[in-house]
């Protein structure tokens, strides 16, 4: 879809709403839209002898217009969201695309097409304190997380109904059917990720149904627990549990705890066998914090989600997952927050990784790899340029299976309120 045809149809969409509905003071008056501008630089650099591509790299232009309406007036109240994105290319070549900044031709020879859009609509309808959408969703949750790391979104076609009924509890329930990927604008059945060693094979190549149920209770300002379910149809079924725990100590001191387990299991049509635990424990002081993490995968594979999305675990990160079958991994963290000497805005944080006991399937030895992480971001706070934001990520992955990466990324990005 080209960029003019998904701004006139929002636009049309919002005209004709506002001058047929002038009665509906909450659907209109409850309303609210936003553009944001996302510059994205990306370049990565295979390191590793005989590499398929010696490099990613391509520069583009983003587009992403969200309107979100009130409900309409009474017992039952309706309403609709839309999303509006395009993606333009600045630069690429044939090459070095495949960044996942830009569509690709189906000819992957021609390398990134010059363009690309998607037009999102979501109707909903709300009762009390519950909501059911329905059309084009962004799901975050702990068994579907919506990847939003490159320059649009990946969106999903399904339906969500999110509860806050009872007080302290968040009960989302629904079901996917098919997904847009980030550097796409194409509606397709949802697939299985298969990076690193994980060892999964499976008798199908897609899905067409994800169902998930997601309860999470915040028992006090400090703790909170959850538990969610997600069935890839054809592929795993999925339970997780997590807690979230933070310990005051003294003034401008604390500990927090986020404890993960999920275990994963086949359905009829793969081999998905996987238990995976996580800590991570986080201590701030001031504007430091430090973290530590740990992270084992056990079973007879790796950890299973769907392909695109992030996973939920404590050492996914930029690069890599550490969710090869039987990899133990762990994470040393620091973050700064320049607000405590007075810049507000200004942040920096860098992580190094490192993983082992990788099963190789046959191969002699096991598997090891390690990553290091940097991000520097600044967001301007006032004056003409409020809100203007700026991030460097910078990382470096090694590994004895899989890929030997340095990559940059540097994001451009400002949103205002229509």
């Amino acid at each position: 879809m080209h960029r003019h045809t998904v701004f006139t149809t929002l636009i049309l969409v919002g005209g004709i709403l506002g001058l047929s509905f002038p009665a509906m003071a909450e659907f209109i008056d409850d309303g609210k839209a936003s553009v944001e501008l996302r510059n994205f630089y990306f370049n990565r650099d295979y390191r590793q002898t005989n590499a398929p591509q010696s490099k990613q790299e391509e520069w583009a232009q983003g587009f992403l217009l969200r309107y979100e309406s009130g409900f309409t007036e009474g017992l039952i109240g309706v309403g609709f969201d839309a999303i509006g994105l395009v993606g333009v290319k600045l630069d690429s070549s044939p090459d070095r695309a495949g960044s996942g900044l830009l569509k690709r031709h189906r000819d992957t020879s021609k390398g990134a097409q010059d363009e690309y859009g998607e037009l999102g609509l979501t109707a909903k309808v709300r009762a009390s304190k519950s909501t059911l959408k329905l059309g084009t969703l962004l799901p975050k949750l702990p068994t579907i997380l919506a990847n939003d790391s490159r320059l649009l979104p990946q969106t999903f076609m399904g339906g969500q109904l999110t509860s806050l009924e009872l007080e302290g509890l968040t009960v989302d329930a629904g079901r996917l059917t098919q997904v847009n990927q980030r550097d796409s604008s194409d509606y397709e059945d949802m697939g299985i990720t298969r990076t690193g060693a994980k060892g999964i094979t499976t008798r199908h190549l897609d899905s067409d149904s994800f169902d998930f149920v997601s309860l999470n209770y915040k028992w006090t300002s400090n703790l909170a627990t959850g538990y969610s379910y997600g069935h890839l149809d054809n592929f795993y079924s999925q339970h997780l549990v997590n807690l979230t725990y933070v310990l005051p100590v003294t003034t401008g001191q604390s500990l927090k705890m986020d404890l993960r387990f999920a275990r994963s299991t086949d359905d009829s049509g793969s081999n998905v066998d996987n238990n995976a635990i996580g800590a991570m424990f986080t201590y701030n002081l001031g504007g430091h914090a430090l973290g530590l993490g740990y992270q084992g995968m056990s079973g007879d594979t790796g950890y299973a989600y769907v392909n695109g999305t992030d996973a939920f675990l404590v050492n996914f990160v930029q690069i890599g997952d550490f969710a090869s079958k039987d990899e133990k991994s762990w994470q040393a963290r620091y973050d700064y927050n320049f607000a405590a000497i007075g810049v507000p805005g200004l942040t920096f944080m860098t992580r190094y990784l490192s993983g082992y006991n990788v099963d190789l399937r046959g191969a002699p030895g096991e598997g090891k790899e390690w990553e290091r992480d940097t991000d520097i971001g600044y967001v301007v706070q006032s004056g003409p340029l409020k809100n203007v934001g700026l991030k460097w990520r910078n990382a470096s992955a090694r590994s004895n299976f899989g890929n030997d990466i340095d990559e940059n990324r540097l994001i451009f990005s400002y949103t205002f309120v229509l």
